[in-house]
């Protein structure tokens, strides 16, 4: 295949370590999603949950014959990692790097970016969905809106949001010091998304 396949990989645990599961996403040149899976993988670590999820994203793509591929999760370190940016020092995580290194060998051509939380959310929403279900899960409720969507915006005080479906509001006060692209939407306590008033 000479096509140039997208990994998307997450990988998380409650309670770190806990409860944990993996997320992984393969997508087509023109970002049709070709494989989604979450997999719940027992008690683990987050980082040990990442490198497990990117050696089933490779897995995966093997399985479909990709020769190129472009890697692409939200966990720094796990990035900086296999690009040989920083070094592994926890033999637990060595193992598991030693095995997505010697599987990108399988690779003729192979990229690896850092992919920001709000670009990963059909990865982490299956990696939850697993973690939910204590189980395998190959869909998301069909649902990937917002998955590019514009970065979200830091908040400034004096901001509003309202919710359509009830009505309240909330007003920022205080700004959240932590980088906009982690930044969760408002929910309602209704459930609903809220919506900005800009």
């Amino acid at each position: 295949m000479d096509e140039v396949l997208s990994l998307e990989f997450d990988g998380g645990s409650r309670g770190n370590p806990g409860p944990a599961g993996i997320g992984v996403v393969v997508r087509a040149a023109d970002r049709t999603p070709l494989v989604t899976l979450g997999r719940f993988i027992g008690k683990a670590t987050n980082n040990v949950a990442e490198y497990r999820a990117l050696i089933t994203a490779l897995e995966e793509a093997l399985k479909l014959g990709a020769k190129k591929i472009i890697i692409r999760g939200d966990s720094e370190l796990i990035i900086k990692q296999m690009r040989g940016e920083y070094r592994v020092k926890h033999p637990d995580m060595r193992i598991l790097y030693d095995q997505a290194q010697l599987m990108l060998t399988d690779f003729h051509e192979y990229r690896i970016e850092h992919n920001l939380r709000h670009k990963n959310e059909l990865a982490d929403k299956l990696a939850n969905l697993a973690m939910d279900k204590k189980g395998d899960v190959t869909e998301a409720d069909g649902d990937e809106s917002g998955l590019d969507s514009p970065a979200p915006q830091a908040t400034t005080a004096g901001d509003q949001w309202s919710c359509r479906r009830c009505g309240c509001e909330i007003v920022v006060q205080h700004p959240s010091s932590i980088r906009p692209h982690q930044l969760k939407p408002f929910v309602c306590q209704c459930g609903m998304k809220m919506e900005s008033e800009k």
